[in-house]
């Protein structure tokens, strides 16, 4: 696991990242942000009153003179904030509902990020991933092309890597949304420098059931392709299909996946959220994540159950996916 972030950290080395951190009273948030700034690897930006965030760090026996602190009561630009706010949601609030959605944390903070004075935003720690997401959903928006975004992991043990999707975001997506997961998820990939061989799962590999659930994940892999003609894409397959040489061999020897594919696309979320938890529990697998992606700039969420090492690590993530 070291060693992924280690590449993490040689990515975003030098390039005075600023990632902001709206729940700055939370112990963990406050730990992992001055372990970050006082390494120098980037520049946490910490939402709430000043006086508190410094007692709290105080008290807690951590130095946040490496962080900025904001508080939105006394921001200077908060009024541009407002008029910033107010033209890009197009007249669903006025000025007068802006100025209180904005002492909000989370629409600070990813007002912040709209704005281009931060690079990312981590939250979830105390927040829900709602609470978290909405925000983004309705400020930064999803990249040209893309209509959802998605929630992929990193599943690591030792030197494997693999990504896994759609596992925190979409219940049931359609063949576009399939489409926009993979050609996500292969960009996601090679953040983590894994060159993307992606394989889009089902309970029948190349048409060995034909029903409306298989249907639509061959639908969504000439969808895909379309979009993108250089990627390494193929499916439908059962996951050992992808995955075991041996049996890709025997159930799909034309295919460009040899059993050698390292981002899986699963179904639904259903699939995607036991899958990675089978893999973590039973396989032993670290899983890194959720990473949200197809926003147009990163915004992450935690688990309520995180640990400062994890705010740590999706702060590197969130650093990185701003390239």
């Amino acid at each position: 696991m070291s060693q992924l972030f280690d590449q993490l950290k040689q990515k975003i080395a030098a390039k005075n990242k600023q990632v902001v951190f709206p729940e700055g009273m939370d112990e963990r948030i406050l730990t992992a942000a001055s372990q970050l700034g006082a390494a120098g690897i980037l520049t946490p930006i910490l939402i709430g009153n000043k006086g508190s965030m410094k007692e709290k760090a105080e008290a807690i026996g951590v130095d946040i003179s490496s962080c900025e602190l904001l508080d939105p009561t006394e921001f200077e630009e908060f009024d541009l904030m407002v008029e910033t706010f107010v033209e890009r949601r197009k007249g669903k609030v006025t000025t007068e509902e802006a100025v209180k959605i904005l002492q909000d944390e989370n629409y600070f903070g990813t007002m912040l990020v709209y704005m281009n004075q931060a690079d990312g935003l981590v939250s979830g720690a105390v927040h829900s991933t709602a609470d978290t997401v909405r925000p983004a959903l309705q400020i930064i928006k999803t990249k040209e092309g893309i209509k959802k975004t998605s929630g992929v992991f990193v599943m690591v043990r030792e030197d494997e890597k693999y990504v896994f999707a759609d596992c925190a975001i979409n219940i049931s997506p359609d063949s576009v949304d399939l489409a926009e997961i993979a050609t996500e998820s292969a960009i996601t990939a090679e953040l983590f420098d894994v060159d993307p061989r992606v394989a889009m799962l089902s309970f029948s590999t190349k048409g060995s059931a034909r029903v409306e659930e298989t249907e639509k994940v061959a639908e969504a892999l000439k969808i895909a392709k379309e979009k993108n003609p250089s990627l390494v894409i193929d499916g439908e397959f059962q996951f050992d299909a992808a995955f075991v040489p041996e049996v890709a061999e025997k159930k799909a020897p034309d295919s460009v996946i040899k059993g050698d594919a390292n981002v899986f696309i699963f179904p639904n979320l259903d699939a995607g959220n036991i899958g990675y938890k089978i893999a973590q529990r039973l396989g032993g697998f670290e899983a890194v994540g959720p990473v949200l992606q197809g926003l147009n700039k990163p915004v992450n969420d935690l688990s309520r159950g995180c640990s400062a090492e994890d705010v740590y690590n999706l702060a590197l993530i969130t650093a990185a996916q701003s390239e």
